[in-house]
């Protein structure tokens, strides 16, 4: 009996693992696919992405490649970033895919609306970062240069300068999911967050200084909107936690139920059968 389980055991692990393989495998031909179809197009993408800067440079000013490989191996790199960023919700469905077996009917509800609307968020911080804050920042980079000075900015500097500020944002517009996440799961209350609302504006502008480049226009900018996201997020927390029960054990005892139902429909063969 002890061999069968681990036999069992044994078998089941590998089918994980293969499934995990075929997983991460269809996830990589995703991104090669959309790598393949921008790659012809990385100059003008990378002409599009340094555009916010090219309006604020001096007549006389250009960007540069300081590299030999520089004007090929930058927008290479770009298009790569753009690629797997394109496929963020075919990655996400693939994790969704591998995962949902695993869950519950209530967690399957809760997950992929909450896979959505992170995704959705993700790309909505890149493009406040793209149209809101390059050109404010790089507006005011260009207008403080000593005289004499030329603003010529290498273009793999500058790639890497904007992918930190596009993940900063990115991350940052994920706070209404977090938020959400931490009420609905009952690790915290609506009523706890918005008494630690003063704790809350204070780490947002930490976060804004850890995560950003060194200038104050990037550290506000990031900053003010997590404070305003984090507002959206107990809002959102409190309208859905409105139309639950309001005890504390509500999430606890719909589970519980839930559970019992779903593990009598996966085996039912395991009922005790009382007289």
């Amino acid at each position: 009996m002890t061999t069968e389980t681990q036999e069992e055991k044994q078998e089941s692990l590998i089918t994980h693992l293969v499934e995990l393989r075929d997983r991460l495998i269809k996830t990589l031909i995703g991104v090669v696919i959309v790598l393949l179809c921008l790659f012809p197009f990385a100059n003008e993408i990378y002409s599009f992405l340094a555009e916010p800067l090219l309006r604020h440079l001096p007549e006389s000013s250009t960007m540069v490649a300081i590299d030999v490989a520089s004007p090929f191996l930058t927008p290479f790199k770009m298009v790569m970033l753009l690629a797997i960023v394109l496929t963020i919700p075919w990655i996400l469905y693939q994790l969704w895919a591998f995962i949902a077996p695993g869950l519950y009917k209530h967690e399957k509800r809760l997950v992929l609306p909450l896979l959505a609307s992170s995704s959705i968020l993700f790309y909505l911080g890149m493009l406040f970062a793209y149209f809101v804050v390059f050109p404010l920042v790089f507006g005011f980079f260009t207008k403080v240069t000593p005289e004499g000075v030329a603003v010529m900015t290498d273009i793999s500097r500058y790639l890497d300068f904007v992918t930190k500020l596009f993940i900063a944002f990115g991350v940052a517009f994920e706070v209404p999911v977090l938020t959400f996440v931490l009420v609905m799961t009952g690790v915290t209350t609506v009523e706890a967050l918005s008494g630690a609302r003063s704790y809350v504006i204070v780490a947002a502008f930490v976060v804004g200084m850890l995560l950003t480049p060194p200038d104050v226009i990037s550290q506000v900018l990031l900053a003010i909107p997590v404070w305003f996201l984090f507002e959206l997020g107990l809002i959102m927390s409190k309208i859905v936690d409105k139309r639950t029960v309001p005890e504390d054990t509500r999430f606890r005892a719909m589970t519980d139920e839930e559970m019992d139902l779903e593990l009598d429909e996966i085996e039912p063969e395991n009922k005790i059968n009382k007289p």
